[in-house]
């Protein structure tokens, strides 16, 4: 009694139809999920509502260095005296941008202090440093 069938001697073709299906939803969806030209700075806040097209003041760019604080017009803060300072200033707009090896953790507990005060904010990116 034999509980398989034999295998039969020739070949048997690879169906070439559900490969090409595969093939074309992965190229639609790399094609929907990335990015074709390239983001300078992303605007966190993008309620432009209450925006005017006048020119005033330069936005301030804050810098958070690698040990959590944030440089601002070359001082040193930290996010407790960073949001005094902002607020005696009358800050409403910032650019945050970062050092290179500043810890992500410190990006958002920033982000968050600065949206909790109200203020808007900008990323700026860094470009990696050529060698």
């Amino acid at each position: 009694m034999q509980l398989v069938d034999p295998r039969p001697s020739r070949p048997i073709p690879i169906r070439i139809t559900p490969l090409i299906d595969v093939v074309f939803i992965l190229l639609v969806f790399f094609m929907l999920t990335s990015r074709l030209l390239p983001v300078g700075a992303l605007e966190l806040a993008n309620d432009t509502r209450q925006r005017n097209s006048v020119r005033g003041e330069p936005v301030p760019t804050l810098t958070i260095v690698s040990v959590g604080n944030v440089r601002w017009e070359n001082q040193a803060f930290s996010t407790d005296e960073l949001a005094a300072a902002l607020e005696r200033r009358g800050i409403t707009e910032v650019n945050l941008t970062t050092e290179g090896q500043t810890a992500l953790s410190s990006f958002t507990r920033t982000l968050s202090l600065l949206d909790g005060q109200g203020i808007y904010t900008h990323w700026l990116r860094t470009e990696p440093k050529q060698p």
